[in-house]
């Protein structure tokens, strides 16, 4: 694969694979510079960025050199393209210049996806999408009162772009993806549907592309440009990781949930280091060992772990990589040299989280790297029984710490995931634990497929609401997916209640429906447990969960299969519906159902008080109702959906069809 470049009377074009992926004319210049002046401000990991670019010039006259264009302004070249094999070099001149946008080429109707993990939009056209790993916000929608009433309290309310997952990488229906290696500040821009923008924060840039005959191949090249996931351990999809934050009693609620009939697989106790109490809700203590407020919430812990282990279920713990300045670990870190520190002293950087402060763990040591992966994720984690546990935050990195390395705090932010995910990864291996122990995340950036083995899409609402609510798990999970990322799921159930939003039964009856069909199945009491339901907090609740349990159970097998086929070939578990219907452009933006696999077909209720919804059946050959039987003609259908009976089809002719079929008897049980 190679670029080259057309020459025409009033410009050129770029060629890569055939495809026109960059056009220039004078009056369509693919060129733009300016110097920034950008404002930015943090307030627990919600941050307001904004600019006031000087000097900006569309850069119109240009020339051939041997190895690529150069740019003029009044006689003086400004900028450079240098090509390479798969990709181009943008570069300005002069070092003042720290902005550059490259306008690449779009057909009439072409679509885009991508971007990282999106929770609002599969399709990005019509949209920009600035790349900056941050709080998604609460509500994230700016015509609602929540949103406003969370923007008035610490700019929390977030918009459409907002999440902890961004990538500057993009998909588009010419099977054509492109991709800025670049970890700074960045945007794409998909508003004008004459072209797609990438917009850098610095003065030089580099851009992959990649092409293929079909979405399939495409996805695969991107996966193995930025790493393939081990395969899930066989426990982690045999059963449902049952979430509790109660202490010891813990224990005996896991009973409850066993004798309901529950497919357990672990133990999830997030609260395993202790509690702290604030404004927001129950909070951990953000000291990641077992001490004195371990003991006291969780006596006798390691013995605890081992026994649960000779039952089949393991135990799962929390960590991120922040430590509190009131426990113990934050003397040990400070003496070691671990904590990011102040621009303009040898002072600890404390970042407040919400009513209590916390060291930066500065990452780009390689010392203290080791330090984390051993000290605490292996001596106090893995080496204790914990079998996997969330690995929180990543999106906090401040804009003005000083780092061990001498990096550009604002070159480093959107990697800092990268290397939180490394550390655990790191961990994992030092143990023999890759593929077998289980973390999982929510930040990201480039990079991190290589080394985080899951996903979780982070804190949504608790409610249907149409930017922030169950529904946003979908795009997550199909827009990571299209970039590398093979495994997602979600907090069944939910987790943010604010403001008086407390979770409906309705809404966690609806959201097992979907857990189910997720490569892992996790349930989260959320950031306030005592004011909201619980899955055991009534019998029908109870019983719900245990049901659906046993139907994610029931599928290990099928997802078995697909694990083997993500190691193979990158291809997600959850896949949008053009993925293997490319010929459909109806499908193109359809993001409230999946295909899981290539035979199973899965739409989600994600409206409240819904008991049928449309549901778009791709391809040629008919699809079975899976609990019915009933077989319908591909096309738009109003299906069904009672509570219970979501709307799931598969493929008569699958070697696992009688499995599909099976599913219904693990509901009647």
């Amino acid at each position: 694969m190679e670029l080259r470049i057309l020459e025409g009377n009033d410009g050129f074009e770029l060629l890569f694979e055939g495809r026109t992926v960059l056009r220039h004319t004078p009056l369509c210049p693919a060129v733009a510079i300016a110097r920034g002046a950008a404002h930015i401000e943090m307030y627990r990991g919600n941050f307001r960025i904004d600019d006031s670019p000087r000097d900006h010039l569309e850069l119109r006259d240009w020339r051939t050199r041997e190895s690529g264009v150069e740019f003029l302004h009044e006689g003086r070249p400004v900028a450079r393209i240098e090509i390479s094999e798969s990709g181009l070099t943008l570069a300005a001149s002069d070092p003042a210049i720290d902005r550059l946008w490259l306008h690449l080429h779009a057909e009439p109707g072409e679509t885009a996806w991508g971007g990282g993990e999106q929770m609002s939009y599969l399709a990005l056209n019509g949209r920009r999408f600035p790349i900056w790993t941050s709080e998604p916000g609460v509500g994230r929608d700016k015509s609602t009162e929540l949103t406003r009433q969370m923007d008035e309290s610490g700019m929390a309310g977030g918009d459409y772009w907002n999440t902890n997952y961004p990538q500057p990488t993009f998909l588009t229906s010419r099977w054509l993806a492109v991709h800025l290696d670049a970890s700074c500040y960045s945007a794409l821009d998909f508003s004008d549907p004459s072209r797609h923008t990438v917009e850098v924060w610095s003065g030089k840039a580099r851009f992959e592309f990649f092409a293929d005959a079909d979405p399939t191949g495409l996805v695969s090249q991107l996966s193995e440009r930025f790493g393939r996931q081990p395969q899930l351990p066989d426990w982690a999809i045999g059963g449902a990781i049952l979430g509790l934050k109660s202490g010891a009693n813990s224990f005996d609620r896991l009973e409850s949930f066993l004798d309901a009939g529950t497919a357990v697989s672990g133990l999830w106790c997030e609260d395993w280091a202790g509690i702290r109490e604030t404004s927001f809700g129950r909070r951990l203590f953000w000291d990641w060992h077992l001490g004195e407020r371990s003991a006291a919430r969780y006596p006798d812990l390691k013995q605890r772990i081992a026994e649960l282990a000779d039952r089949g279920i393991r135990f799962l713990a929390y960590a991120n990589p922040y430590l509190c300045n009131d426990g113990e670990l934050f003397e040990e870190a400070l003496a070691g040299g671990h904590f990011c520190l102040r621009p303009d002293s040898d002072e600890v950087y404390l970042v407040d989280f919400g009513e209590f402060d916390c060291g930066v763990v500065d990452f780009t040591r390689a010392e203290t790297r080791d330090w984390f992966a051993e000290r605490i994720l292996g001596r106090e984690m893995l080496d204790n029984g914990i079998a996997g546990w969330m690995a929180d935050f990543g999106e906090y990195l401040p804009i003005d710490v000083r780092l061990a390395d001498g990096s550009d705090p604002m070159e480093a932010h959107n990697r800092w995931p990268v290397l939180w995910a490394e550390v655990n990864a790191r961990a994992l291996a030092s143990r023999n634990k890759t593929g077998d122990a289980l973390f999982f995340m929510r930040a990201g950036f480039s990079g991190v497929q290589a080394h985080c083995p899951l996903l979780w899409a982070g804190d949504q609402s608790v409610d249907f609401s149409r930017h922030d609510g169950i529904g946003t798990v979908i795009t997550a999970a199909l827009s990571a997916g299209l970039i590398g990322n093979a495994y997602s799921h979600s907090d069944c159930g939910g987790y943010t209640s604010l403001l008086g939003n407390i979770r409906r039964e309705e809404l966690m009856q609806r959201w097992c429906e979907l857990a189910a069909f997720a490569p892992v199945m996790r349930s989260h009491e959320g950031n306030r447990p005592d004011d909201n339901l619980q899955y055991d907090s009534t019998p029908d609740l109870l019983a719900c969960f245990a049901r659906w349990s046993r139907v994610h159970a029931a599928l290990a097998p099928y997802v078995r299969s697909l694990c083997a086929e993500a190691s193979a070939t990158g291809l997600p578990l959850q896949r949008p519906l053009f993925l293997h219907y490319p010929d459909e452009p109806a499908l193109f933006a359809i993001q409230d159902q999946f295909l899981y696999g290539a035979d199973l077909l899965v739409a989600p209720v994600i409206e409240e008080r819904a008991t049928s919804r449309r549901v778009q059946l791709p391809g040629d050959a008919d699809w079975r109702h899976l609990w019915t039987g009933e077989d319908f003609a591909p096309g738009a259908h109003d299906i069904a959906a009672p509570l219970g009976k979501p709307p799931v089809f598969y493929r008569p002719g699958s070697a696992h069809a009688a499995l599909f079929a099976s599913l219904k008897e693990e509901l009647a049980r």
